[in-house]
């Protein structure tokens, strides 16, 4: 059995990423593959929430090394300031004194053939670079969300801090792994040195045992005496997936009496930023309609959207270039989904590929307002398209682990 050194922030306990199932998955899947992953994760006290019922899914023969890391805001700050230096690149730099050492050790013990760094935390790669520079072994990229843009990060000196650590892993790097094509072209575009064949394209997905004791709802006409249920689940980042010009199109829905409690409820899970959000119902006059709800277990979450009528996306152009995650757990649910995001973005080409979603520009109410009307004229007569079942299969973990395995061999015979 090959092995790999696993750097991760997010890996359960912690909650509220998304990117840990991808993590958790590769690590539950690739030992088929002939890789046995030893993951090099954070202590956590570095979470700000904790979850602990994905901590059963990590396989037993899998190590999980947690070595001492703070958070600077949480932990170092005195009334929320701190020194900036304090959290460049991050706010959990501090993980590097514990894991550079303890990751050297792991390599030489378990001999490890390739390290391996999940980004968007800067801090990992940063380790994975030192990891790599101290020890030859190859180092594989994994960058869910682009490292930086033109305005990201915003703060001027963590940019600047961000772009050397990723010119330095572009320079070392062995593999790339991206999780959408417009990634890869501007990584290409922003550095001329990099060879295409060192760039993969590796969605995200889904795991197909977490769908497996699932009661999928039946896609039926909807009785006249309920309302239609749809979930939003997950963050609504109050820019890049900004909700306003729905909750606009609502409002006027509502006040032409198209819509009212008793028809639709709208269920927001684990949205963050719920004072703000509270106020823009209160405004708009859909609180009755549209409900803030608390985060639950994963499991739970995926029960409570295989339950319901409609699924809710949200995705602005600032992220074109990339594709939520839940993106593939939506296509695999098979039903109806809503997405407001741009036409141009990746988000958008996925969906249409896949079919089974109503694709609307987020930023325009008055699209927004007529698309409603058809969308759930259509619910309630059971005759919205739904994903393409033979389509979205290729986005299932277990295939992706294989392919990953399939690439690692690769960069070892190279």
């Amino acid at each position: 059995m090959k092995q790999i050194l696993y750097v991760a922030y997010h890996f359960p306990p912690q909650s509220g990423s998304s990117g840990l199932l991808r993590s958790l998955k590769y690590c539950r899947y690739l030992p088929e593959a002939g890789w046995m992953p030893t993951v090099l994760s954070v202590n956590p006290i570095a979470y700000e929430r904790t979850e602990q019922s994905l901590v059963a899914e990590i396989p037993p023969e899998v190590s999980v090394i947690r070595t001492f890391a703070v958070d600077t805001r949480r932990h170092l700050s005195i009334k929320n300031r701190y020194a900036r230096w304090m959290a460049l690149p991050d706010r959990w730099v501090s993980w590097c004194l514990s894991a550079v050492p303890a990751g050297l050790f792991a390599i030489y013990r378990r001999r490890a053939d390739v390290i391996f760094t999940t980004f968007p935390i800067a801090t990992a790669i940063l380790i994975g670079l030192i990891l790599h520079r101290l020890t030859g072994k190859p180092w594989v990229l994994d960058l869910r969300d682009s490292m930086t843009e033109d305005d990201y990060p915003r703060d001027e000196a963590t940019r600047r801090m961000y772009r050397k650590i990723e010119s330095r892993a572009v320079r070392y790097g062995s593999l790339f792994l991206f999780t959408a094509i417009s990634t890869v072209d501007i990584y290409l575009k922003r550095y001329p040195e990099l060879r295409r064949e060192k760039c993969v394209l590796l969605p995200n997905g889904y795991d197909e045992q977490d769908f497996q004791d699932l009661a999928l709802a039946p896609v039926s006409p909807i009785p006249r005496d309920r309302p239609i249920k749809m979930l939003h689940a997950g963050l609504i980042y109050p820019e890049e997936r900004d909700p306003r010009p729905f909750f606009q199109a609502l409002s006027r829905l509502k006040r032409e009496a198209n819509i009212d409690a008793e028809r639709l409820q709208i269920s927001l899970r684990a949205s963050g930023d719920e004072q703000y959000y509270e106020e823009l119902l209160k405004k708009h006059d859909i609180s009755d309609i549209v409900h803030l709800l608390p985060p639950v277990p994963y499991r739970k979450a995926l029960q409570e959207a295989a339950s319901a009528d409609a699924l809710l996306l949200l995705q602005g152009v600032t992220c074109n270039h990339q594709i939520p995650a839940k993106a593939y757990e939506y296509l695999r649910l098979r039903r109806p989904i809503l997405a407001l995001t741009t036409d141009e973005g990746d988000t958008a080409a996925l969906l249409r590929e896949n079919g089974g979603s109503t694709i609307v520009n987020m930023y325009d109410a008055e699209k927004i307002y007529e698309a409603l009307l058809s969308f759930f004229d259509e619910l309630r007569n059971g005759t919205h398209a739904l994903p393409d079942a033979l389509k979205t299969s290729k986005f299932a973990r277990r295939n992706q682990a294989h392919q990953l395995g399939g690439l690692l061999d690769q960069l070892l015979r190279k």
